[in-house]
């Protein structure tokens, strides 16, 4: 009989842990989709305001949400680094089904707000589980398990829109109360089989002067200069990213006369193209290619599927467009990756914090000047009818995207510090 060998137990160990993130990270997506088309309808009965008033009151709430995300996100950073991933993470997921629950009962929109501005305090699970990726994965393995978080988001934002479609014909309140079970059951899960990743003597003491975005950065500019030009070109990158979530919608609608069904299509179409290449290609590539030819080459497809989008004539050629760009899905794992490698393990939580500021900060600009620039290129005034202006503007950031990639790459790693 063959002995076990023991070098298979640590890699079982991060096949379970990864299963685990995969399944939190789907179920936040869900729950974050499942309520997307009920929504609108619960802020009219609430307000008595028309849907135009309530899409007003909505865009609001994602505002304060990207706030708050962007205030708080080294916060939670550094508590995972101070007391462990495992603690952190079952304390967003029961913050975030309870946030649910709360919403399900809210009497008043100031009940919902509140709700809202709970879970931009806790985060959800997102940083933390990048954090805890970091702990459990050699570096050369860290891209393309990144990738499993954004695999995880894509099949979520397909599966919650549908679901809570279905269940909100038996109650516009029922979606959240479906959400919020679903965060519930896997922290009762997680609680079981959810291990610790951090090492006690990885961790390091909660300080408040890094423990907000400001102070995050400059963290990193004083110990880690490349890690900060990594994540600088993070925000470019994802403010180029915000033209697909603020615009698709009305752009598809006034340039081709889209239902929202065919809309809905076409965006499900765009996360399972996410999702595959996150989830499945990127094991292949990352590894044969490298993080350096990934960026390239993923910021190349991102330029020529914005390209096609803005100037399509023709609806079929979104999906050309889709396919077309698929690769842009592995250039934030591959970000990631890099940025992860920079600094100690007693700093991940507080670098995965960072980050998750800097993506709340594109959340907040990004959304106003894309639909502003649909505004003026679409209006009778424009000097010229440009409906696709923020698929041209997001191929400029992704250029952009590229130059500030290649200076960080210029500058001398810092040795990875002690934990602190």
């Amino acid at each position: 009989m063959t002995a076990p060998d023991p070098a298979k137990a640590p890699a079982k160990a991060m096949n379970r842990a990864l299963m685990f993130l995969f399944v939190t990270v789907l179920i936040d997506a869900i729950g974050f989709g499942v309520v997307i088309p009920v929504l609108p309808g619960l802020i009219v009965s609430l307000t008595g305001k028309t849907l135009a008033g309530a899409a007003e009151i909505s865009g609001g709430i994602m505002f304060l949400y990207a706030v708050t995300q962007f205030i708080c996100g080294p916060v939670i950073g550094g508590l995972s680094d101070r007391f462990g991933r495992r603690p952190v993470l079952l304390a967003s997921l029961t913050a975030f089904g309870l946030d649910y629950l709360a919403m399900a009962f809210a009497p008043t929109l100031i009940w919902l707000v509140v709700a809202r501005l709970i879970a931009g305090v806790t985060g959800a699970s997102f940083p933390t589980a990048y954090a805890y990726i970091a702990d459990i994965s050699p570096p050369e393995k860290r891209g393309p398990n990144f990738g499993v978080i954004g695999m995880a988001f894509g099949f979520g934002f397909i599966i919650g829109p549908a679901l809570g479609g279905i269940v909100a014909q038996y109650g516009e309140r029922l979606p959240f109360l479906l959400a919020a079970g679903l965060a519930l059951a896997n922290v009762a899960y997680g609680w079981f089989v959810l291990p610790e990743s951090l090492k006690p003597e990885n961790r390091r003491a909660f300080d408040w002067r890094r423990a907000n975005p400001v102070g995050a950065l400059l963290r990193l500019r004083d110990a880690h200069p490349r890690v900060l030009m990594l994540a600088l070109t993070v925000l470019v990158w994802t403010l180029g990213y915000q033209s697909l979530y603020a615009t698709w919608n009305y752009f598809c609608i006034e340039r081709f006369g889209w239902t929202p069904g065919e809309v809905g299509w076409s965006l499900a179409a765009v996360g399972v193209s996410g999702a595959l290449v996150q989830g499945v290609l990127s094991r292949r590539l990352m590894p044969a290619w490298g993080p350096r030819n990934i960026v390239i080459g993923g910021v190349a497809s991102a330029v020529s599927g914005y390209m096609i989008y803005a100037f399509a004539g023709v609806g079929w050629l979104m999906y050309v467009g889709i396919i077309v760009s698929m690769l842009q899905g592995l250039v934030f794992p591959a970000l990631q990756g890099l940025m992860s490698a920079g600094v100690a393990p007693s700093e991940q939580g507080e670098l995965q914090g960072a980050v998750s500021s800097i993506q709340s900060l594109s959340s907040i600009l990004g959304p106003p000047l894309m639909t502003g620039s649909f505004a003026y290129f679409s209006s009778p005034g424009a000097p010229v009818y440009l409906p696709g202006a923020p698929f041209v503007l997001a191929a400029g950031f992704s250029v952009i995207t590229l130059l500030v990639f290649f200076r960080a790459m210029a500058i001398t790693p810092a040795g990875v510090s002690a934990p602190a």
